[in-house]
């Protein structure tokens, strides 16, 4: 039986066996934390990112993003979710004990920032490589704004087993090969736009932001004040997720296809490759001055936002979808989370636990081909959910009908019930069904979703976003000072940061061309 003719309830079943669901065991995950480095009253950092950390452009665990003060750090792939925790833990524990009095911002939203001259973008040395990546960032300030760059989140990447992949084909009559491995991934991707709208309802925390953020843009929401400078939405879950944060209208008429991995690549690569009379108006490569690296639509692949990749592991100097194409799927990436600012690492267990489920759900669940209509449908319901999910009654639309949020969100939580069963049978846990228990109570009650309980407390403290962050940051802080390493420890950390730096020398003593040769190069398909 092809899987597209299979229930839920037919594949429910089938991962119930055995020796499917033990492959649960060899699920891989890894998470990326990112966050601003503010000083003790607040604001933002104006320090360059720290040697003593390493380079960010070789380092495996520490890096930048969009500027010097935007840390990310990443842990590596790994089977058991304590220990992806229990490595981000110990980065935290090392980067604070590096950065002095500096603190690390626990909200998505940023920190107070004057103007956008006060955020640095992110250095990479003087090679090619490092350039590029410097001048990516000049790109996205001239096309976005500074300020949009510095909101912060935190990535999940997923990946499940290649036994787990050898019986899914088996069972689905399709030949064990890269191909099929792919379109199971965006087959679960699909589902996952479908059903995005529960991610920042789960777990969005940025209901409300620093006045100084909308720098006096007109927006068109009839925000609300509170204590000196907060502006918030009544029921808003996410504002980092809305057109105020991080995302990018002018990439609205894309349409890239998650139908087949081929469509994909090639719709990524016609927006890399399509010129934007917009941009065309920022300099590049004249006179060897360059603000962008080109005036397309994407200056590079990782420029489109989505709330999930599909990836691969790139190797040194190829783009991504030259990877993608080269070699698969080889894992999904969820980008639709806010910072957890209740959590010194910004994520917690019981989250990891049901997105395992959630995504398994999503594979599990038939996906047919999306139009565009249905796309643009997903986008309408993630922007509800975004601005107005606490509201009580929303509706959103599913299949071309109104449903409401709660009933909604009520029948995924209880699929997902049957699926946390399944892998904590097989594990001897109940981890899993604790996961999926409490993301069922902030369902039951939209006060306890962490923009609930974020919002409520600035409300009823009639505190500022800014001063209650900076408290919890502070609060964090202290944790770590009593927390004890336990993966790695600082001798690991002080070896790595002097590794990377000897890397990042030796990867700037092999260039061979300049920079512009080296983009034409890059840009050159292959």
């Amino acid at each position: 039986m092809h899987s597209q003719a299979r229930t839920f309830i037919d594949n429910l079943t089938w991962f119930s066996q055995p020796e499917i669901a033990q492959t649960s065991r060899q699920i891989q995950r890894g998470i990326e934390r990112e966050c601003l480095r503010v000083t003790n009253d607040g604001k933002l950092s104006q320090k360059p990112h720290a040697k003593e950390l390493g380079s960010a452009l070789t380092h495996s665990h520490i890096t930048t993003d969009f500027a010097e003060s935007l840390l990310e750090f990443i842990t590596p792939p790994a089977n058991e979710i304590k220990t992806s925790l229990k490595q981000l833990t110990d980065i935290h524990k090392f980067t604070l004990s590096q950065i002095g009095q500096e603190c690390l911002w626990p909200l998505s939203m940023p920190c107070f920032v004057g103007t956008e001259e006060d955020i640095k973008l992110a250095e990479y040395g003087m090679s090619n490589i490092g350039k590029m990546k410097h001048t990516y960032r000049v790109g996205l300030k001239h096309r976005y704004g500074s300020m949009m760059q510095v909101i912060s989140g935190v990535h999940f990447n997923f990946s499940l087993a290649p036994e787990f992949w050898q019986l899914w084909c088996e069972q689905n009559n399709l030949p064990h090969e890269r191909d099929s491995i792919s379109k199971g991934y965006l087959h679960l991707v699909r589902n996952y736009r479908r059903l995005c709208w529960i991610i920042p309802y789960l777990f969005g925390a940025s209901p409300a932001i620093c006045q100084s953020f909308l720098q006096g843009r007109s927006t068109p929401y009839e925000f609300k004040k509170l204590g000196k400078g907060t502006v918030y939405l009544p029921y808003a879950t996410s504002l980092r997720m809305s057109d105020l944060g991080y995302t990018n209208s002018a990439q609205d008429s894309l349409n890239i296809s998650y139908n087949c991995l081929t469509q994909y690549i090639s719709d990524l690569r016609k927006a890399i490759k399509t010129p934007s009379q917009e941009y065309a108006q920022i300099k590049f490569g004249q006179d060897g001055i360059y603000h962008q690296l080109n005036s397309n639509v994407l200056q590079i692949e990782n420029e489109l936002y989505s709330p999930i990749r599909p990836k691969q592991i790139a190797q040194s100097g190829e783009k991504p979808s030259t990877a993608l194409e080269r070699r698969g799927v080889e894992y999904i990436e969820v980008r639709a989370l806010d910072i957890d600012p209740f959590s010194p690492i910004g994520v917690n267990e019981h989250q990891i636990h049901w997105l395992d489920c959630f995504l398994i759900y999503c594979l599990l669940q038939p996906s047919a081909d999306m139009s565009t209509a249905e796309y643009e449908q997903t986008d309408r319901n993630l922007k509800l959910s975004v601005l107005r999910g606490r509201e009580p009654g929303l509706l959103l639309e599913k299949n071309n009908q109104a449903v409401s949020l709660y009933d909604w969100a009520k029948s995924v939580n209880a699929d997902l019930k049957a699926i946390a069963e399944i892998l904590d049978k097989q594990q001897g846990t109940s981890s899993y069904m604790k996961g999926v228990l409490a993301q069922e109570a902030k369902i039951l009650s939209p006060d306890k979703t962490p923009s609930g309980i974020l919002l409520n407390t600035l409300l009823e403290s009639d505190i500022d976003n800014a001063r209650y962050g900076l408290q919890l940051a502070q609060e964090h802080k202290t944790s770590f000072t009593k927390h004890e390493f336990e993966i790695y420890d600082t001798e690991y950390f002080i070896k790595l940061a002097k590794e990377s730096l000897e890397n990042q020398g030796k990867i700037e003593a092999t260039d061979d061309c300049d920079f512009t040769e080296f983009l034409t190069q890059y840009f050159q398909y292959s």
